[in-house]
């Protein structure tokens, strides 16, 4: 089986799985940060595209946001799903520590990428998670957690553990503070840097027609 095979088989395989989720982290998450991965890494050069590739095709494979919490799913899944491929051991690893480490863990925890087809994948995972697709899919996951739209009692946490992160049950207006509009800050690239400009500028945007709206305001 060739890599291309491998990946084509890969797209089916996560389309069939993820095909109708609701939570903004559906089949077409994957896709966009599937095709962002690939542009990005095109423009940055010299680096391993098939490793781009599978890591973005598996960036999502277990989710620990959707597992109780558990850190290391996503990295068992992920070592689990590619037993099956003849792949090289590095190439398996380097996808492997992509699942591990792409997560974002709160504003004030580092969050680096060991090869730099990670920094390209955490990139586009965090592209989709600004502008407009970010705006609805941070209702989208509000939603099925059952969370306000906003409340202005409650006033964003600038959070310094993954473990505190990742209970948070704050409105979803606070996660734009929280983490959506950190990101710009945050990429790796300079393809991405450039990209999360626009993106950034959506969101403020967005949010000072929100406050207005939310007054009542004509």
């Amino acid at each position: 089986m060739t890599q291309q095979d491998i990946i084509n088989e890969s797209i089916q395989y996560f389309k069939d799985k993820f095909s109708g989720e609701a939570t903004g982290h559906d089949w077409f998450h994957i896709q966009r940060v599937w095709k962002l991965s690939k542009n990005i890494a095109k423009k940055e050069g010299e680096m391993d595209m098939f490793v781009v590739e599978m890591g973005a095709l598996l960036h999502d494979i277990a989710d620990h946001k959707f597992h109780d919490g558990d850190e290391n799913i996503g990295t068992v899944k992920a070592a689990e799903y590619l037993e099956k491929y003849d792949i090289e051991d590095e190439q398996k690893q380097k996808i492997v520590d992509i699942v591990k480490e792409i997560s974002f863990k709160g504003q004030r925890v580092p969050t680096k990428m060991s090869s730099k087809e990670g920094e390209v994948v955490q990139d586009a995972d965090r592209l989709d998670a600004m502008g407009a697709i970010g705006v609805a899919r941070t209702f989208a996951y509000g939603g099925s957690k059952n969370r306000e739209i906003y409340n202005p009692i409650v006033k964003p946490v600038c959070h310094t553990s993954f473990a505190a992160y990742k209970v948070s049950t704050a409105p979803t207006i606070n996660h734009f503070y929280e983490k959506l509009l950190t990101l710009k800050d945050r990429m790796n690239t300079n393809t991405s840097k450039k990209e999360a400009i626009r993106r950034h500028e959506f969101m403020e945007s967005f949010l000072q027609n929100f406050y207005q709206d939310w007054e009542g305001s004509l």
